[in-house]
């Protein structure tokens, strides 16, 4: 299909974006980014080269092929930071738009200022917070974007936006397994989620992006332009990293918000995270978490662990959908609360789209970084790859394989799945078919077995054979009971296919969210309004509690682990009083102090113990015996 055709499909459920209030940087043209960036190379172990200046790039330059060794890095950069008297400008100019929107009060201004949600640390546990005091250390030694670059990104993105105001997402159109996949790819000049909104990471460029899954109608009659034949059925929103099935919403889900335009066409909304850009389907602040690669093996134990201790031990303190955070993992807060600027059909301001597709040289041949190459090793501070690649140069797995991406590689069409229901009801009768065959005959055969072995009972020179033909049956009699329960599955697969033929036919498609493994919700306003006390005591307590260490290290070196374990306890008893979770606290470290004393008299006792369950053990089977006898 060419551009235009492809166009008018996007332009029909092209999304509406809605920001938090504070946003400085929004969607835009790659073509304005590249002509303020220069390009680099960084070969490891040396400095970074530069290959084109700041001002001499374009995207036919970017494409250019060039050779490179094995751990090379191509990477743009968008600005330079801002000398003192810049900085300072800048901070100035921003206090004086705030007073004097705040003296207006003009609470619709997308640009009004920020103000943070109750603290995400007074949302988790201690580890968490003690994980957290050492991330934010490690940001003082790894590679990171220097502080005051995004206020000269922002300066450099307004310049631009105040010459041509331009809003713009690049749409691709794919067609796999029967879908057609309608992508909307956004870049941003900067993510200044740490910076700005208490976040993760800074990094120069951010490409986000979210799809659209329909089914496309066949008409018996006239026939329809194909911009018509499109039957959204699936929605799913790039969020950090993640992919799968949780990231997928059917398009009837009320947690889908849609608006329609003078047309009538409907348009998903997308809550953006402020800073981060990742979508959210829902507005509100989400409490979500970052995992260090090194910290892996210990995120995965302790999440063993927690199963363990819900499901062994049922000290549940949460719904299956929404798990406790692991305390090896960073929390962090998106805010997605969508009261800033809104793009998109009758918002603010409206999309100029553009189509990218296989064929689009920048995104095609460009394999380096959209921003900086800050060094990072655990990359969070480094550019993103474009829509295409991954940092590694390999290909995004959202544009080679978009069903996969959200799941849905595993579902056909709605228009599709009678059909497919048909081939696959086909398929397991044949082989029901071939099942009782096989049955039939390995019984028939089994009953042969038996009545030889019959007769030769009672005949001592066939003794041995007797005995082989037994092990014969023995086997035999094994795999026609295998086999007997596998036709037994295959029957019960056969009803459920047909109930849900019956389901299908009625256009039933069943639980929308049966997909969703652990939904991804905004925090609950009982979480948003924490005292402040309590929000007080999460910001200084890891910091007190290592001021305290020091202290007894000083002052009671003695008292060491016990002035240690009681700073911990009661750091943890404040905690729990201002969550109001003192007897769920009371319940675990009950069970806990349970299962320890457990250990330890089992340790300590062990021969005691196996001895004393011996005779109680053989007491009851005489008790049993003997009960059986006389009665």
């Amino acid at each position: 299909m060419d551009k235009s055709g492809d166009l008018a499909l996007l332009r029909r459920f092209e999304p509406v974006l809605r920001f938090t209030r504070g946003e400085r940087f929004f969607p835009m043209d790659v073509e304005r980014y590249i002509g303020q960036c220069s390009l680099w190379m960084q070969q490891e172990g040396q400095e970074p080269e530069l290959l084109v200046p700041q001002g001499e790039l374009t995207l036919d330059k970017l494409v250019e092929p060039r050779q490179i060794g094995f751990g090379a890095v191509h990477f743009l950069k968008f600005i330079e930071p801002l000398d003192i008297l810049e900085l300072a400008r800048y901070s100035f100019d921003r206090a004086v738009s705030s007073i004097r929107q705040a003296l207006k009060l003009s609470l619709q201004d997308p640009l009004h200022k920020f103000r943070a949600g109750r603290g995400r640390l007074a949302r988790v546990g201690y580890g968490s917070r003690f994980v957290d005091a050492l991330f934010s250390l490690t940001l003082m030694l790894r590679g990171r974007v220097p502080g005051d670059t995004a206020a000269a990104a922002a300066l450099a993105y307004k310049r631009m936006q105040d010459e041509t105001e331009r809003y713009c997402y690049y749409g691709r159109v794919a067609r796999q397994n029967g879908w057609v996949i309608l992508q909307y790819w956004f870049f941003y000049p900067f993510n200044n989620w740490r910076s700005g909104f208490f976040g993760v990471n800074d990094h120069e460029g951010d490409w986000e992006m979210i799809s659209i899954y329909c089914s496309e109608t066949h008409s018996d009659g006239a026939e329809l332009p194909s911009v018509d034949r499109l039957v959204p059925e699936w929605v799913a929103y790039a969020s950090h990293d993640f992919s799968g099935d949780d990231l997928r919403r059917r398009w009837d889900d009320p947690e889908i918000l849609k608006v329609s335009d003078a047309q009538g066409n409907l348009h998903p909304v997308v809550f953006a995270g402020a800073g981060s850009h990742a979508s959210y389907f829902s507005q509100g602040e989400y409490l979500t978490e970052l995992e260090l690669p090194f910290l892996s093996a210990l995120v995965q134990l302790v999440d063993k662990l927690q199963s363990l201790w819900v499901k062994v031990l049922h000290q549940s303190s949460g719904s299956a959908s929404s798990p406790g955070f692991n305390v090896f993992r960073i929390p962090f807060v998106d805010y997605a609360r969508g009261d800033g600027l809104a793009l998109g059909p009758g918002q603010d301001r409206e999309w100029q789209p553009e189509v990218i597709s296989e064929s689009t040289a920048w995104a095609i041949s460009y394999r380096g970084l959209w921003g900086l190459y800050a060094r990072d090793p655990i990359a969070g501070e480094n550019a993103p790859a474009g829509p295409v690649y991954n940092r590694d140069g390999s290909v995004r797995q959202s544009w080679c394989n978009p069903l996969g991406w959200s799941g849905l590689d595993k579902l056909p069409p709605n228009h599709d799945a009678p059909e497919v229901l048909k081939r696959k009801l086909d398929e397991i009768q044949a082989y029901q078919v071939s099942l009782k065959t096989i049955i039939e005959q390995q019984s028939s055969k089994l009953v042969g077995m038996g009545v030889e072995a019959a007769a030769m009972q009672g005949y001592p020179h066939l003794e041995q054979a007797h005995r082989a033909q037994e092990e014969q049956i023995a086997t035999l009699s094994a795999e026609v009971h295998h086999l007997r329960q596998e036709l037994a599955q295959v029957d019960a697969r056969l009803d459920a296919l047909r109930l849900y033929g019956e389901q299908l036919s009625q256009a039933d498609p069943g639980p929308m969210r049966a997909h969703i493994h652990r939904a991804h919700h905004p925090s609950p306003e009982s979480e948003l309004r924490l005292a402040s006390v309590a929000e007080f005591v999460a910001a200084v307590s890891i910091g007190a509690l290592m001021v305290g260490i020091v202290l007894l290290i000083v002052f009671a070196r003695h008292y060491l682990l016990i002035g240690l374990a009681a700073m911990i306890g009661v750091l943890i008893f404040i905690e729990a009083g201002f969550r109001r979770q003192l007897h769920r606290l009371i319940n675990s470290m009950t069970v806990g102090l349970a299962i320890v004393s457990a250990m330890v008299l089992l340790f300590e006792f062990f021969w005691q113990i196996v001895v004393i369950g011996v005779l109680a053990a053989g007491l009851y089977i005489m008790w049993e015996n003997l009960r059986e006898i006389t009665g």
